[in-house]
């Protein structure tokens, strides 16, 4: 689609120019903007096996190495409550955050004690899907998110992921018997590998009906310059050109009326599908409502978020920071009682208008009062050109004084939008991977 290909190559210019790491100076974050509400992300970069497709910081697990790397997050943590931050939501990404069940409780039950937590949302993997860490989660966690990136066999093992988390038919059990521990729990996919066909991801989706999960997000495998190799070598190389179709079976499949689809409700004709979008590609089972309903990108209800942890990246003001890649650098900063930023980038006023425009597209809705309260002019007058693009390539279901909403077509496009945005992202953790050095360089690049 000719659309696709020139706003993938817009999007791709545009992160390149606004997204380069110069140092930082500052010994701690900024101090909060008052009446503000903010989010708390925590990054844990440890892994059993590291997977070919992630461009997260994420080293080999060792228990020396991790457990006093959490036991300085906590002590991050305390510094932000000293800054006078409060949150009402945790998200906890990785790495593999429940590598160390204890110690991830002990974390999450002093976020709880010491700011407003509402909501916690945590990744994992299958193979941690057991009662023993079920038990401990359940009322500490909310939203669980389990990185199950396909059913099938021959992809998992492309992956590497089969001998460690199982086959599919195992993985699927796990997520039914994990199910009701939580509020949502989200089997969290990709699709567009090179292997996978048409019938391989229609068996994925209805497997992800069977599984019980109230909600999936299926992300677009994203081919950044760090994994482009490890791909090639692993799944193959991305084709993007079927990745509109694929989507599109994914919306169809998991919300349209589908004639002949047994939904479990009456009707000769078939049914809608069970799900409804919660993001353009997240996806509710029908009936989640509020904050049962919470998506995977915690940036769409929440665009400030300060992180903590090696390789957490922060979003506050115009300034995104990113945190040292390195767990001794990062250990050593919170010991010292400064905080890790070695670097960041500083958006301009066009640039943050831009990533409301995606962020809260990616949302599927888009507040024309509130865009021009924050930035003093309407979309159209701050935006012409990214407006003109959208309008022209009919991607407005509505487009009025209150909201921009998108349709099918639009959807697609903001995909587009996100995934090289993230691959822009990536590009700027590769820029704090690169200052590695020693037998921590040695894990990541062998």
């Amino acid at each position: 689609m000719l659309s696709e290909r020139m706003l993938s190559t817009v999007v791709r210019e545009c992160t390149r120019s606004y997204l380069k790491l110069k140092p930082a100076e500052e010994r701690v974050m900024p101090a909060p903007v008052p009446g503000q509400r903010y989010m708390l992300y925590l990054h844990v970069p440890f892994c059993e096996r590291l997977c070919p497709y992630c461009s997260f910081n994420r080293f080999p697990f060792a228990e020396d190495r991790a457990r006093p790397y959490f036991a300085n997050m906590r002590k991050e943590m305390l510094m932000l409550r000293d800054l006078g931050y409060d949150f009402d939501s945790i998200y906890i990404g990785g790495g593999t955050p429940t590598i160390m069940l204890d110690e991830l409780c002990e974390t999450i039950d002093l976020a709880r004690d010491t700011f407003s937590i509402k909501e916690v949302s945590s990744e994992t993997n299958p193979n941690h899907l057991i009662p023993s860490y079920l038990e401990k989660l359940q009322g500490r966690v909310q939203r669980l998110s389990v990185g199950v990136q396909s059913f099938d066999d021959g992809l998992l093992r492309q992956m590497d992921r089969y001998d460690k988390y199982g086959s599919g038919q195992e993985i699927l059990e796990r997520i039914q018997e994990a199910s009701p521990y939580f509020t949502s729990l989200n089997a969290d996919m990709i699709f567009n590998f090179p292997a996978q066909t048409e019938d391989i991801l229609v068996r994925d989706i209805e497997r992800v009906i069977e599984s019980g999960a109230s909600q999936t997000t299926f992300y677009p495998l994203m081919a950044s310059p760090s994994v482009e190799k490890s791909l090639a070598r692993t799944v193959g190389k991305v084709d993007y050109d079927r990745e509109q179709r694929f989507y599109e079976i994914i919306c169809a499949l998991l919300t349209d009326v589908l004639p002949g689809v047994d939904t479990g409700a009456p009707g000769p004709h078939g049914e809608r599908g069970l799900f409804d979008f919660g993001s353009a590609w997240t996806f509710n089972r029908r009936g989640m409502v509020g904050d049962d309903a919470m998506i995977d990108e915690y940036v769409v209800d929440y665009e400030e978020y300060p992180a903590i942890g090696s390789g957490g990246i922060t979003y506050l003001g115009a300034n995104l920071y990113v945190n040292t890649f390195s767990v001794v650098d990062y250990n050593r900063a919170i010991e010292e009682g400064r905080m890790s930023m070695m670097g960041k980038t500083t958006f301009s006023k066009h640039d943050r208008m831009r990533y409301r425009f995606m962020m809260q597209l990616f949302g599927l809705r888009l507040d024309k009062r509130k865009f021009k309260e924050d930035f003093g002019v309407s979309v159209e007058v701050g935006l012409p050109v990214e407006m003109a693009f959208m309008t022209a390539a009919g991607a407005f279901a509505t487009n009025n004084a209150d909201e921009l909403t998108l349709t099918p077509k639009g959807r697609y496009l903001t995909v587009v939008m996100m995934r090289q945005f993230f691959i822009g992202v990536n590009n700027l953790r590769d820029q704090a991977r690169a200052a590695l050095t020693g037998e921590e360089r040695e894990l990541i690049f062998g």
